[in-house]
Parts: C-alpha cells; structure tokens; sequence
C-alpha cells in the first residue's frame, strides 16, 4: 500500500487499522506492539517528569488522505474531541483532488533573549555589542559542537531597543531539533559577556516561543464540487472575511486551526504549548488578533486556501526520544527531518480549519459533531468502544 487514501478506513476495526498503518508505512513489529498497548509504564513516565505515579491515556488515531508536496502521510493524531480525525481525513480528500496540500518551511531558527536592564546609552551599547559579534557567536558555539558539526548553532544577533532594557536577540539554527535547550544554555552563556559590554544587568537569558524566523507555510486547492458547489465556497470566504475583523470570531477560527495542529504535535512528542504559544503570538503581533489562515476563490470557482504560523518542532530529544509511542509515532510518519514535520503540521492545521468552515458554510458544525459523541456514547453502551480510533465517521471516506 502507498497511498493515505484508503477507502472505508473507518469502518475497519482497530486491528485491521493499525494492520493498514503497518503495511503503509512498513512499521516494525516493536512499534507495532508499542501502539497496540498505547500506554506508558510507571517506570517509562518516571524517566520523563518528576513526582511521577502514573500516565494519562489520550486517544491515539490516524487520520487518512493527506498528500504533502505530492507524498503520502497516514497522520497520527491524539485528541479526546470527536470529529477531529474525521474532519482532517475529509478535508484531505478533497484537497487531493487538486493535487493536495502544498508546505514550505524556512530555516530552523529560534531565538534566544537577553534583556538587558540598567543601560545608561542604549546606542552605545548596541554599538559595542555589534562591535564583538564574532566573538559572541564562538561563545556561543563552544556549548554545542555536536549541533554546530551538524549545520546548525548560532548565526546571527539582533538587538531591539525597548523603553526600559535593551533586548539582544540570539539568532540559533537548531536543526532537528525544537532547540530550546540549546538555545537556554547559550543565553545563559553570554550573558555576562553581553553584561560588560552593555553595562547592564540581564535580567532574561530564555528563549522565545515566537518562532518568527522558523515558519511554515501551508496551500491547498479545494475543489469546489466536493466542498458542495460554488455557494459553500462562497460562504467559506466570507466566514473567513469575519475573522479578520472580529477578534471573538478570530480566536475560534484560530482554535480551529489547533485543534489538528495541538492533536499531532503531541501524538509526535512535542511541545503543545510552546506550539500553542508562538502560533497565539504571531497571529497578535501585529495592532490587532487575526487569523491564521485565509481563503479565497480562484478563477475556476475553488476554494485556495492559505497557512502561515511558526512551528518549532523537533524529531531529536526531548520526549520525542523518551517516549515510546511518539517514536513509532514518526516512524508511521517516515519524517526525515523537523521541517518535514512541521511541513505535515501545517497541511495538517489547515485542513481542519477548512474542515471547521465548511461545516460552519453548510450544515454546521453541531450535526456532525454531536453524531460522533452520540456514535461514542451508542459504543459504551454495547462496549464495542476500543482501539486507537473512536473518533471516526462516513466524514473520513
């Protein structure tokens, strides 16, 4: 099997599901187990945080469809909310039509601040600091051989010159890595040197979840006829009209971008809420809250749709290394570096915006929604409720 399009994926059961996954992506019989047990022991948590007694299970699914600069993904997601899964497949086949989601990604670059309170001059200080550049990038580099030896490691400084401190931005290429650690301990390496130079105290040495140098940029084309004729794409463009002018309309379009993005990002192993944080921030950066994503339609009638958010994410360290169902995670994924994740992330979170609008254009988002809480809740009553999936519907097909 090659393709993410698979007909009925719903109607299997979680067995002959998780066998689909298996020969799509040639998984190996250890992470195969890993995902049919989907839970963590006490001992494996207990390596990951502290105080630790036990692990919370959340529901593991694959949504279907998804082809990404014309390559096939069966995508792991882990949400509790039906009609998630659902929702991204369907969006996913309907894209497909025109060729499927197109991402791009720029470099993987974090930054790490140092504010800098107590400056006498601000002008003179940035002048100094510039002044010893090469100097504090070394420094820098000496942290982290093994990311420098790799391509990455500090590249770059910026300063931001703001009311009370002086800010200097830490421009760092983190590779595969999310980089906060690295980024963290440049910082805090630096700090003193930047402390001399400035005759300042650094009052920060952290880096941001404002990822703007580090984006992804997803676009997709969807098909008119299998949105539902020219009067739902029509209405989908208006509804996303609103959101740029109201910002308690901004802020639910904007969830409905995460609810796909959230529920990948920790299937993979990575940081919700630095995810969460950077794409709230960068849709408020400007005077006002928008969306973060927009649609319009072409020459032909469809429906283009448009992403753009910053995604640091990683496939090295962290818990995409220490936890077992993450790793067989992006083994289903074949992803060969964090910029094809986070490519997969960006596909991933404007279909489910599309999903939501479309819904929204027609026959609203309830229907659906609450024919899958009432299929979960037909399933507790019979038992049948098991698996990796209990959030699908005829949406997926």
């Amino acid at each position: 099997m090659t393709s993410s399009r698979i007909p009925g994926f719903y109607k299997l059961s979680p067995k002959e599901r998780l066998d689909a996954i298996v020969e799509f992506s040639g998984l190996s019989e250890e992470d195969r187990k890993v995902l049919e047990k989907s839970f963590l022991t006490v001992e494996q948590a207990d390596k990951m945080i502290e105080n630790a007694v036990g692990s919370l299970p959340v529901p593991l699914g694959f949504a279907a469809n998804f082809l990404i600069n014309g390559k096939d993904y069966l995508v792991p997601m882990a949400t509790e909310e039906p009609s998630v899964i659902a929702a991204a497949s369907n969006a996913a086949k309907i894209c497909r039509v025109k060729g499927g989601v197109k991402s791009e990604t720029t470099s993987p670059i974090m930054i790490g601040q140092i504010h800098l309170s107590g400056v006498s001059n601000q002008d003179e200080a940035e002048r100094k600091i510039l002044s010893e550049k090469e100097r504090i990038i070394e420094t820098c580099n000496s942290c982290d051989s093994t990311l420098v030896r790799l391509g990455g490691g500090a590249k770059d400084l910026e300063i931001r010159k703001l009311e009370k401190t002086i800010v200097v931005h830490l421009l760092v290429d983190c590779r595969d890595a999310m980089g906060a650690n690295a980024v963290n301990t440049m910082a805090e390496k630096i700090a003193p040197v930047l402390e001399e130079l400035s005759g300042g105290k650094a009052v920060l040495r952290i880096l941001s979840n404002l990822a703007v140098h580090r984006l992804v940029k997803s676009s997709a084309v969807f098909d008119k006829e299998e949105l539902g004729g020219e009067d739902v794409v029509d209405a989908i463009v208006e509804i996303s009209e609103i959101a740029k002018t109201d910002i308690y309309r901004a802020s639910t379009h904007n969830k409905g971008v995460m609810n796909g993005i959230s529920a990948l990002v920790l299937a993979t192993g990575n940081d919700t809420r630095a995810v969460e944080a950077g794409v709230h921030s960068y849709a408020g950066r400007g005077k006002s809250y928008l969306p973060v994503t927009s649609f319009r339609k072409n020459s032909e009638g469809d429906l283009v749709g448009e992403l753009e958010i910053p995604m640091a994410v990683g496939i090295v360290g962290g818990a995409t290394k220490n936890h077992p169902i993450a790793r067989a995670n992006l083994n289903v994924l074949g992803v060969s570096s964090a910029s094809e994740l986070a490519e997969i992330i960006g596909a991933v979170g404007l279909c489910q915006n599309l999903a939501a609008l479309k819904a929204l254009a027609s026959e609203g988002i309830q229907k659906g929604h609450m024919k899958l809480h009432s299929k979960k809740a037909e399933s507790e009553k019979t038992g049948t409720t098991s698996g990796l999936n209990i959030s699908n519907s005829k949406e997926d097909v």
